[in-house]
């Protein structure tokens, strides 16, 4: 496909100019307006189809979560696996830059996939393994090769602030001091005692060792006993683990509750970091790490000074987040303050970091039930909008894409990804045993394919713009004050000399915003490239006469 130039939109607007001055017929007549006094207007149509990709092998990516457990089942046991997400990686991206039926996410977090007995998984028996339900290794090494082969790279979550009781490093711990009588422990009888935090107080959040007087801390649960991160030996088996997985071709790892590494202690938290992607980096210099610290922006921004990557950004999720808040109706100009602030806040800690943001992910209700009344669909899409076009490795919560419902406890939050409307289709999963019935707002990929103005189609639109556009994920932000509001907010991004403009319209009625002193890239608007259009119904954007007139809910795109 042919790039969109300034030149060709030009072209567009002649004959715009040309065909307003015609009859029904195409002929000029004596009765007709002069060029001059014809309104200047371009209607933006889809534009995205006439602009290549531009999608660069580094670390600013748009990851797809995924919960193996609830999304393809290939085997029809009613739980996902591997070989089921095997078989629709094509759904998530094809590897083929000239189609256009993948989502286009060159990114797949995948949420713990080690042996465990949750449904979850966030408690590992076996860090060198894969859980029999969802496969063995082979099948990941299979996927592993899938994903490079289209272009998507892999992080794993590695569960590395607790392990599961049924850990056989926990459980020869606790037989040794089982046996151990009135005699003091001793690593070099067993290691293992050292891998984990012992003691015959019973502090906070500490738990009886059966048949013993010992006490084990577990700040989560009795059956996710903490590890001990201070014990050279288990960092030599850490160590070992991440080679492991670097080894087997995985990109790197998303750092479950890095916050409770050291509970009550931040540094300690950081310094453990520090040495932590010291030694991934070591081995594979293009690994990307994301930390989840469930803070306050003010207390999560100090993880960047320990060189990971990225520390995932809370300030913007969930229903009491930036973007849901502004959707919601507080001022549009909140989201662009927020977002220009973002360099000076996560760069003071380190001038490298990528941002990660993301709207919801499985502890989080889904955003569909973030919004009611006439315009919530609506709003569902420009949410998805203003998450994906904000700086950095964006995530994307599977069934996001689609308006899945589900909140409350966390098993309906990770309900079956909703690829029909029929639970008895082939590849559906069951879900959590204990999830309840979820009933949801908008119908299945099945029916949204077929919509152009579906949920789903919106955000692989928005997507591709960012696919298309490497301004909106690695560009410096400007946010252009002047241009914003209460429902408008103007946002500038500039990359390698390169700006691309931003104008979200968060009104529920169509306005109009005079932007005839705005220039990107030193032209004027009408002579801009319009780079692309998000509408949430059918009315379209329109540019005329130095004017942007946008239907409610909706994002321009200019370059």
């Amino acid at each position: 496909m042919k790039r969109k130039t300034a030149g060709f939109l030009c072209v567009c607007l002649f004959l715009s100019m040309l065909l307003t001055a015609c009859g029904t017929d195409g002929k000029v007549t004596a009765e007709d307006k002069t060029a001059a006094e014809v309104t200047e207007t371009i209607e933006t149509g889809d534009v995205t189809d006439n602009i290549s990709l531009n999608i660069i092998d580094d670390n600013y990516r748009t990851y797809y979560e995924v919960f193996v457990y609830s999304f393809y089942d290939s085997d029809d046991d009613g739980i996902g696996d591997i070989q089921g997400l095997i078989s629709k990686l094509d759904y998530i991206n094809d590897g083929d830059d000239t189609t256009d039926t993948d989502l286009g996410c060159n990114g797949i977090w995948l949420m713990p996939v080690n042996p465990s007995p949750t449904y979850h998984k966030y408690d590992v028996k076996d860090y060198y393994e894969i859980d029999p339900e969802y496969g063995t290794l082979e099948d990941f090494e299979e996927l592993l090769a899938e994903c490079d082969r289209r272009g998507i790279k892999v992080i794993m979550d590695l569960v590395l602030n607790h392990t599961s009781s049924q850990n056989p490093w926990f459980q020869e711990a606790c037989t040794y001091l089982k046996e151990l009588g009135d005699k003091e422990p001793s690593v070099e009888e067993c290691p293992y005692f050292a891998y984990y935090h012992f003691s015959k107080e019973k502090g906070a959040g500490c738990y009886e060792v059966a048949g013993t007087d010992w006490y084990y801390e577990a700040q989560f649960w009795s059956e996710m006993p903490d590890l001990n991160l201070d014990c050279e030996e288990l960092r030599t088996e850490i160590r070992k683990i991440a080679e492991y997985w670097l080894d087997m071709g995985v990109g790197g790892f998303r750092l479950d509750a890095v916050k409770e590494y050291y509970t009550g202690s931040p540094q300690a938290n950081i310094d453990f970091l520090n040495w932590f992607q010291g030694i991934v980096k070591a081995k594979r210099e293009d690994a990307y790490l994301v930390g989840e610290a469930w803070l306050a922006m003010t207390d999560y921004a100090p993880y960047y000074s320990s060189g990971i990557d990225s520390v995932f950004d809370f300030a913007f999720a969930d229903k009491d987040g930036t973007i849901s808040k502004v959707v919601n109706g507080a001022p549009a100009n909140k989201y662009g303050e927020a977002v220009a602030s973002l360099d000076e806040t996560f760069g003071q800690y380190n001038e490298n970091y990528i941002d990660a943001p993301f709207y919801t992910n499985h502890d989080m209700g889904r955003s569909a039930g973030y919004y009611a009344g006439d315009d919530s669909e609506y709003q569902t899409k420009i949410a998805g909008a203003m998450n994906l076009f904000m700086d950095g490795s964006v995530f994307v919560y599977y069934g996001e894409e689609l308006g899945m419902k589900g909140s409350g406890k966390d098993e309906n939050k990770r309900a079956p990804m909703y690829w029909s409307m029929n639970p008895d289709a082939e590849g559906m999963c069951d879900g959590p045993a204990d999830m309840d019935a979820v009933k949801m707002k908008f119908e299945s990929l099945e029916e949204q394919q077929q919509d152009e103005n579906s949920i789903y189609n919106y955000y692989k639109k928005a997507i591709k713009i960012r696919n298309q556009n490497p301004e909106i994920a690695r560009g410096k932000v400007e946010y252009l004050e002047e241009l914003s509001g209460d429902t408008f907010c103007t946002i500038k991004k500039t990359y390698e000399g390169s700006e691309l403009i931003l104008i979200f319209h968060l009104g529920t009625e169509t306005e109009e915003l005079d932007v005839s002193t705005l220039t990107v890239g030193g032209k004027e608007i009408l002579e801009a490239s319009i780079r692309g259009t998000l509408e949430s119904g059918e009315e379209k954007i329109e540019v005329t006469d130095g004017k942007v007139i946008m239907p409610k809910y909706s994002v321009l795109i200019l370059k």
